[in-house]
């Protein structure tokens, strides 16, 4: 899920405080484009630094272009003969190095969130664009609103775009449901856009389409980091209703589309309202999660290299913290016992592996600190035991439900074989289950599946999972 590699970089970039950078600087020349790759979880994402000289002041920004970031202020600039820190407060990074002899190099670390990485600047003569060539350019071929409506439920504001053709009326409409982890309107991830790709095209295909800003993010309010799967379901139900208040659309043929996350909470509606006309998984899962948090975590780790033993100490440990979350419900006795397995896991690292670390005694406990606070969640509490078939055997509509070949992230046999048996259980006789050749969890036309692909692969979404997409609901709705 989207939640477990956008852990560590460019975590939130809303509410970004422009504070005027403080500067100590002394004769070395650190003004100009540095870049940089950091490896994170098997994820190489650029970074990119503009430096330059404002008044008597080093000013600079920050920009991570595999995650579609830019100008983020830098709050501090600091030169102390060869020495460079850079800090960046919005995000809780800094960047420590040391300039090269020869000045076209800095090497130091990046440190964020009690984590710490190798991170290597070199002077570039300008900062690097990020080729995206299914992005469409304005004017659109279509109508666009910026819509908000209010989920009462929860005292929340919920801010969307909403597309629909120029012309005609009565639409079929679909809800789009993004992701784990918060999520913009766009799902934006690594420089993708993939609900911005999807939104377009189906809309020029005849569909309206609306896209949302998870709670707290955007100009939506309330907060994701408070929120289970459920509550996000009760959005998507304020998003009909808001749909069925609208003259241009069908309210008869309102669907939704659910991308991972998105595919748990698709079936949770659509099994509790008959306002649902179809639904399709893009990647959603028919197992709990903590199924698929073992399946994902050794798919990756093979991916990326681990060994069998290490894969297998992995499970060991998570097997332990999941056993805590599932069974001791006192936030302050879980996280008691997990803090214990954390700083036992980090005492049994050899000296070599606490050296590559590169972090001081209240760095592992910063990173600690994240780690606990993220698996005492409310989200991932519920994600771990949540089981996807109950929902699902009670969905009566039309389903499609597809994945990619290649996908690590949700598994594509384990996940789409529970989903067609439950479905069949539970006596729906319309739906089609899909397993794409050649893509990946976002869809995408991979090589291997890998995380580190994602950013680099031009395309968003493949032509083939979008006529497919598109074609289902023509069909579905047309038939009503």
């Amino acid at each position: 899920m989207n939640r477990k590699f956008l852990v560590l970089v460019l975590l939130i970039l809303t509410g970004i405080s422009f504070t005027y950078p403080q500067v100590l600087y002394g004769n070395v020349d650190v003004k100009g484009v540095w870049q940089g790759s950091l490896k994170v979880s098997g994820t190489e994402l650029r970074i990119v630094f503009k430096i330059s000289m404002e008044g008597d002041a080093l000013t600079a920004t920050m920009d991570s272009p595999d995650q579609g970031a830019t100008d983020i202020p830098v709050d501090e600039v600091i030169v102390e003969g060869d020495n460079l820190t850079l800090k960046v407060k919005s995000i809780g990074g800094v960047y420590e190095g040391k300039l090269q002899e020869d000045g076209s190099e800095v090497v130091g670390q990046w440190k964020q969130s009690g984590f710490s990485f190798p991170l290597a600047l070199e002077r570039v003569e300008k900062v690097p664009l990020v080729s995206r060539p299914q992005e469409p350019k304005k004017p659109y071929p279509y109508d666009e609103e910026e819509v908000f409506y209010e989920n009462e439920n929860a005292d929340i504001k919920l801010a969307g775009t909403l597309t629909m053709p120029h012309t005609g009326g009565s639409f079929p409409a679909v809800i789009l449901i993004s992701g784990s982890g918060p999520q913009d309107r766009n799902e934006t991830v690594f420089g993708h856009r993939p609900f911005l790709i999807l939104s377009d095209y189906l809309t020029r295909r005849g569909i309206a389409v609306l896209r949302v800003d998870d709670r707290g993010v955007g100009e939506s309010t309330g907060s994701s980091s408070e929120s289970t799967s459920e509550d996000f379901a009760d959005d998507v139900l304020a998003g009909i209703g808001y749909l069925k208040t609208r003259k241009e659309i069908d309210p008869e043929k309102i669907g939704l589309i659910g991308h991972s996350e998105g595919g748990i909470i698709a079936p949770m509606v659509a099994s509790e309202s008959p306002d649902v006309a179809f639904i399709l998984l893009m990647a959603g899962t028919g197992l709990t999660g903590e199924r698929i948090l073992y399946l994902q975590s050794e798919l990756i780790g093979k991916a990326e290299g681990a060994t069998e033993e290490a894969i297998e100490d992995n499970r060991r440990e998570q097997e332990r913290i999941f056993s805590i979350l599932k069974e001791e419900k006192d936030n302050t006795v879980a996280e008691k016992e997990i803090r214990k397995i954390l700083e036992d896991a980090l005492a049994n690292l050899s000296e070599e592996e606490k050296q590559k670390m590169n972090l001081s005694p209240e760095e592992l406990k910063e990173k600690i600190d994240t780690q606990v606070k993220q698996l005492l969640s409310p989200w991932l509490r519920f994600f771990l035991t949540y089981d996807p078939k109950v929902a699902l055997k009670k969905v009566k509509c039309p389903v499609l439900a597809i994945n990619g070949e290649k996908d690590l992230q949700v598994p594509p046999k384990e996940n789409l074989s529970a989903i067609r048996e439950t479905l069949k259980a539970g006596g729906n006789n319309d739906y089609i289950v899909k397993e794409l050749p050649g893509l990946n969890h976002l869809f995408q036309t991979a090589e291997s599946g890998a995380i580190s692909e994602y950013a680099k692969i031009e395309e968003t979404i493949s032509p083939t999972a979008l006529k497919l997409v598109g074609d289902w609901i023509l069909k579905r709705t047309e038939l009503r």
